[in-house]
């Protein structure tokens, strides 16, 4: 089995390295495509406004001077070309990917692109606790479970357009009470924090970012989960339809 990975935290992220461990109990054949820099955040964007660039590392070791998107495009179409994947992990991404954070996800995206491309994909995450801010967010949870998880999952049929997006808690391996499959949730909206600072020019600059808010999360969904100790599964569609409103919409028209 030819595996891609692939991630938003870029080529040197250690999340990646991680994932590269994992990947390899399941196939030699591994090919790392990501990209230069970090792209957290990114979405499912693609560089439209300047060329983007493809630097060899190593054998099949690629970095893309561009989104997580861009990577998995020109590793697709491009760098493997002759050689298409028959998976792609994308991860292990340095945080959480839960509720509707997935539509900012560079993680997410990059499995996205793949799922688009036919090539069954997944995405990984590593929730961490504030006091594992920077580079010591602890990946021991993903390291150990990642395996048992990724193994019903290696010879599955997704089904058309879906993906899988995976979630490890903030919890010691052995804290981790076990898998659950479990939908998407929604967090309360407000959690972005917007913090306002000067430049040495006095010019106004802002960052954004998340701070924890007290919520309760809906049943059966990956916040809950993951709140509860458990790593969540989370299957997705890429089809953004409301079905339910379409016989709505065909009768405010006249259809």
């Amino acid at each position: 089995m030819r595996i891609l990975l692939t991630n938003d935290d870029g080529v040197n992220a250690p999340g990646l390295k991680i994932l590269e461990a994992i990947a390899r109990k399941f196939s030699d054949d591994i090919w790392i495509i990501a990209p230069s820099e970090e792209n957290s955040g990114a979405g499912h964007s693609l560089t439209l406004s300047r060329p983007v660039r493809i630097r060899e590392h190593g054998p099949k070791h690629y970095s893309v001077t561009g989104t997580p998107t861009d990577s998995v495009m020109l590793g697709v179409g491009e760098i493997m070309k002759d050689a298409k994947p028959d998976l792609i992990l994308s991860g292990v991404n340095r945080g959480a990917n839960l509720g509707d954070d997935v539509t900012y996800s560079g993680t997410v995206s990059a499995a996205m692109e793949g799922t688009l491309a036919g090539v069954r994909s997944i995405a990984l995450s590593q929730v961490y606790k504030k006091e594992g801010m920077g580079d010591d967010v602890p990946f021991a949870a993903a390291s150990e479970w990642a395996e048992r998880v990724l193994k019903p999952l290696i010879e599955m049929d997704f089904g058309e357009r879906t993906l899988i997006n995976i979630n490890f808690p903030a919890l010691p391996p052995e804290d981790v009470k076990g898998v659950s499959v479990v939908r998407q949730g929604f967090h309360d909206y407000g959690r972005a924090a917007i913090v306002k600072g000067t430049d040495p020019r006095g010019y106004d600059y802002y960052w954004f970012g998340l701070h924890g808010i007290e919520q309760t999360p809906a049943h059966d969904t990956d916040l809950e989960a993951v709140g509860d100790g458990f790593v969540s599964v989370t299957p997705m569609q890429l089809d953004l339809t409301d079905h339910a409103a379409l016989a709505r919409l065909k009768d405010a028209y006249g259809d």
